[in-house]
């Protein structure tokens, strides 16, 4: 789940010609997203992801979860709804 961005300004060094150290700074943009696997918070660089996926149209899974197993999980449920007769009773939110 997308949760906000923000700016990010790091330092740098850098030596001249003449041997003299100059700090200039870099400013990255970074997403906070919560893991849709283990509900945890996690950040990610706003420039190593893909721009549609900055959305809760998305799944997003942390590094620390297994990204594959959770994508065949998902799979699995929206099969069951796939599955279901027209006919039935049964709400479709209940999966």
């Amino acid at each position: 789940m997308f949760i906000r961005e923000y700016n990010l300004r790091k330092p740098y060094e850098r030596r001249s010609k003449t041997g003299h150290t100059h700090t200039y700074y870099r400013n990255a943009t970074v997403v906070v997203l919560r893991c849709d696997n283990c509900d945890n918070e996690f950040e990610r660089d706003r420039s190593k992801m893909d721009h549609r996926r900055l959305s809760n149209n998305y799944f997003h899974v942390c590094k620390n979860c297994d990204s594959k197993r959770f994508a065949q999980r998902k799979g699995v449920e929206r099969k069951k709804i796939w599955d279901m007769p027209a006919s039935s009773s049964l709400p479709v939110s209940k999966y």
